[in-house]
């Protein structure tokens, strides 16, 4: 073999190019021949076959997308990384999108992105309040305390899960500059009318869209509201990388402020492999530093290394194809659950916030107080025919031993979030599961609920 052919002639490259492609197609053959979609496909035994309340769906073009980025060795945020924020953010309608290594660090990068010296006068800083919910998942809240924040909480409406425009209206105080709320379990919280109210306080408002991408408000994607949205791509959400997350907004000044946050805190904007987008890489003054100095190692943001790898990004890209009909799926599985448990005593069933269309995370159930029975002895009976359970998060985050000694300020009763944390749990309608699954657990709850009543 000539040393042309070994460092990259025409021969070479069609051998490797041939050779990928016979691999991909043995991955391929190997996703046929194996479980597809994780508890979820395959023969259904009642009682014995787990019912899983989330997971990722994979089809065969996933596993293919994966291990092509793998054999191109594209270990780093690169190629792929770029073209899926690209395409995410036109799914939105929205300018730009940072992809992230998980929701909760595009959380993270999300509210700090508001702490940045170049806000000037609009910057959050230490003391100023945000106003949250306490029934939700950590990630939304930890932001705030991270930046010396202070969390406001607000109590949440049963059977939405959400907050309503009323409780954060009355938590607004001389010290608030922002919201940060998720959307319950894909249910869409009152996003137009919170928006209105910020605007009008002059305040920023952060939309946790990570359990919610695909669901609508009044006709609207969730996410697109607020001034900044964030989204998961752990494998319970809706597109799913293993792990990841994504940062959005149409506001080009908060996105280069989330690019540097996430890329080590530089102020340089070139990408990967890029030297001199600006032509002037050598000709900055900025700092106390020498002019001239490399823009590529000029920092003006305490960052962190956040980036996602082209791996988690080819996968995604995949999975982007599919999202309407994920959608779709979950919620046909929420539908055919709420009809199959009408009627059930002794629940509480979820219900859809007014002028919305959500894309559900999962379905939440509520056990009412004076019922003949309690949530942890319906849970044990669902758990034991091997149906997946999960609390509703935190439940009410301020009785949590990570939030008692912090500053925080509580604006009216959160009797809710206390019923959630006592009596509240979800069960799953994610696409893996088809219609034999979601009938077993509806069956299952109400073979329970007869045998109490």
């Amino acid at each position: 073999m000539t040393e042309t052919l070994v460092t990259g002639s025409p021969e070479a490259k069609q051998e490797r190019t041939a050779a990928k492609a016979r691999i991909l197609e043995q991955v391929r053959d190997y996703h046929a021949h194996g479980d597809q979609h994780g508890g979820g496909s395959g023969a259904f035994v009642p009682g014995e076959t787990e019912v899983w309340p989330s997971g990722a769906v994979f089809d065969a073009e996933d596993r293919a997308a994966l291990v092509e980025a793998a054999l191109e060795m594209r270990i780093a945020s690169g190629v792929s990384s770029r073209r899926f924020e690209r395409d995410f953010a036109r799914y939105f309608k929205l300018r730009k999108a940072h992809l992230a290594n998980s929701g909760s660090s595009a959380n993270l990068l999300a509210l700090s992105a508001f702490t940045s010296h170049l806000l000037e006068d609009r910057r959050l800083r230490p003391g100023d309040e945000v106003i949250t919910v306490a029934a939700g998942f950590p990630t939304t809240v930890n932001p705030i305390i991270q930046n010396g924040l202070v969390p406001v909480f607000v109590d949440v409406d049963i059977p939405t899960y959400n907050t309503t425009p009323e409780r954060v209206a009355a938590a607004i105080g001389p010290r608030t500059k922002a919201i940060m709320i998720a959307h319950a379990l894909g249910n869409p919280f009152a996003v137009e009318e919170i928006a209105a109210l910020a605007e009008e306080h002059d305040l920023f408002l952060i939309e946790d869209n990570c359990d919610a991408v695909g669901s609508t408000y009044r006709g609207k994607l969730t996410g697109t509201f607020g001034d900044i949205a964030t989204t998961s791509f752990y494998p319970a959400h809706h597109l799913a990388m293993g792990e990841g997350g994504c940062v959005l907004t149409s506001n080009l000044s908060l996105a280069r402020i989330v690019e540097s946050l996430r890329d080590w805190g530089r102020d340089c904007w070139c990408e990967p492999g890029e030297n001199n987008r600006c032509f002037k890489r050598f000709d900055y003054q900025m700092g106390t530093l020498p002019h001239g100095y490399d823009h590529k190692y000029i920092f003006s943001h305490v960052g962190y290394n956040l980036k996602a790898t082209d791996l988690q990004a080819a996968l995604g890209l995949s999975q982007l194809r599919r999202l309407d009909a994920f959608g779709d799926a979950r919620r046909a599985n929420w539908r055919r659950l709420r009809e199959g448990l009408d009627g059930v005593p002794g629940l509480i069933l979820p219900e859809a916030t007014p002028d919305s269309d959500p894309s559900w995370f999962g379905f939440a159930l509520t056990v009412r107080p004076e019922a003949r029975f309690t949530r942890k002895e319906l849970v044990d009976f669902l758990e034991a025919r091997r149906i997946g359970t999960r609390r509703f998060f935190a439940g009410n985050l301020t009785r949590h031993p990570a939030y008692q000694d912090r500053p925080h300020r509580v604006v009216g009763s959160l009797v809710n979030s206390d019923l959630v944390a006592e009596h509240t749990f979800w069960v799953g309608v994610y696409p893996g599961l088809d219609e034999q699954r979601v009938d077993w657990i509806a069956e299952s709850v109400r073979d329970f609920a007869a045998k109490k009543s």
